[in-house]
């Protein structure tokens, strides 16, 4: 088959590395003529360059020791799991799945297998450093990306570039296209800011859109969405400090009309919003306006998670990363050691757990800075040891949860038939130790092993 126009990588969205090389994949030279080149046929990705050519899928079957059953939260022995390319096609107790007789053997019986982890909130990007060129700056995110694969987390959401204009798209293009190994991923381009006062130089291609109005916010998403972003990325909310009295203090950015017009117009065109905020009335505002998810929000309260239920609305703390030291090192200079946030947070996400249908997420806000990259499972156990949530429901908001939240939920988050083989392994039972999801062994994204530390060979059944 060949590239066409209409097969674009914004269409293609979920498709896999191996069934996007097959069609990509150029049997013929140009104008439908035999290949006439160096060596047999190649594939070429659409934008020219070629990839590797992807062979007919076999059949592989793992043999789980244990399986971790994100929809019951609950852990299974001795199961199969059987997938043909990119997708799992049957899984069950080994004593009702047979393995076709050919089909390659993962012998994974020794070890715990875990859907694969989603990470719902990256920054693949560093904030690039004066002078740092974008060739430096987009190897940095190539590498970034790959830790978070190799750490067991085989799709994520990358919450704005960074001052890399959208370059996190083509990164995502690449992935999809198979010229790149790295997670699955939902993207967000430059992300949307407020201004209060007009502007006095010349707008920065690269950094966030800066809005004033109501029609440049409308205006802002549909740039986001012509360059094929997935998500609109907000900032209802600033800073934060104390009052004399210990009261925590809130930045609001968007006047609430312009945050209403925001979101309606990214859901006119099919996309949805993650909105940074921390307390306060900008947090208010987020959620009357309905954002999709609301992320951090230190300051949330009871009311406010209750009404979040209602609206059906995400909420992704990222409690690691704004529970660091570096956090007591802010307040305690800038309150003299009187008052902190780091309680002040922990306790809202506590309450969070513990309202009743509010769906939380695992996302880590890793940005190449105080929180590096291929360490996000730091977050899953944040969830257990901080706000004190069962390691099962921890693992369910990083695997079934987050699918859920990035309309993935029929594709990724939990090992079933017709998912995509999106799998993770370790040695130790993360139920009894959820550090164990620092240390996975074994990785797969869409069939293909990425990683494996627990077996040598995949053998052929008989």
């Amino acid at each position: 088959m060949r590239y066409t126009s209409a097969l674009t990588a914004a269409t293609l969205g979920m498709l896999g590395a191996t069934a996007l090389a097959t069609a990509l994949c150029a049997q013929e030279g140009g104008a439908g003529k035999p290949w006439r080149g160096a060596g047999t046929p190649p594939c070429f990705a659409p934008e020219g360059g070629t990839i590797k050519c992807v062979p007919a899928p076999g059949t592989v079957a793992i043999r789980a020791g244990q399986l971790f059953d994100s929809k019951t939260g609950q852990m299974v022995s001795r199961q199969i799991v059987l997938m043909q390319g990119e997708r799992i096609t049957e899984v069950g107790p080994e004593a009702q799945v047979k393995i076709p007789a050919g089909a390659q053997v993962i012998d994974l019986s020794q070890a715990t297998v875990l859907p694969g982890m989603i990470d719902a909130h990256t920054h693949m990007f560093n904030n690039p450093k004066p002078g740092m060129s974008r060739e430096t700056s987009t190897l940095i995110a190539l590498q970034n990306l790959q830790a978070d694969l190799n750490a067991g987390f085989t799709a994520a959401r990358d919450m704005s570039s960074h001052g890399n204009g959208y370059g996190d798209v083509d990164i995502r293009n690449a992935i999809n296209e198979g010229r790149i190994d790295g997670p699955r991923f939902r993207v967000s381009g430059r992300g949307i800011v407020w201004g209060a006062t007009p502007a006095t130089a010349p707008a920065n291609p690269l950094t966030s859109i800066v809005v004033r109005s109501v029609e440049e916010a409308r205006a802002a998403v549909r740039e986001h969405v012509e360059h094929g972003v997935d998500w609109i990325k907000l900032f209802p909310g600033g800073a934060y400090s104390f009052a004399a009295s210990g009261e925590a203090q809130y930045v609001t950015t968007y006047p609430l009309p312009v945050l209403q017009a925001l979101i309606d117009e990214s859901h006119l065109l099919g996309r949805k919003t993650g909105c940074h905020v921390f307390g306060g009335e900008g947090l208010k505002n987020a959620i009357v306006a309905g954002c999709d998810t609301v992320e951090h929000a230190y300051g949330l309260v009871q009311e406010q998670a209750d009404t979040m239920v209602a609206k059906g609305l995400f909420y992704d703390p990222t409690l690691v990363r704004y529970t660091e030291p570096y956090m007591d090192d802010n307040d305690n200079k800038n309150t003299g050691g009187k008052y902190r946030m780091i309680p002040i947070f922990e306790k809202a996400v506590t309450m969070a757990g513990n309202t009743k249908g509010l769906r939380i997420m695992v996302g880590s806000g890793v940005d190449g800075g105080t929180f590096p990259h291929g360490t996000q499972a730091l977050e899953v156990e944040s969830f257990v040891k901080q706000a004190h949530m069962s390691p099962a429901r921890a693992i369910q908001s990083a695997t079934i949860v987050n699918a859920e939240a990035l309309g993935w939920q029929d594709q990724i988050g939990s090992i079933e038939k017709g998912k995509y083989a999106d799998l993770v392994a370790v040695s130790g039972d993360p139920l009894t130790d959820i550090a164990e999801l620092q240390r996975v062994k074994f990785v797969m994204k869409g069939g293909k092993i990425i990683r494996n530390e627990l077996t040598q060979y995949a053998a052929p059944s008989r």
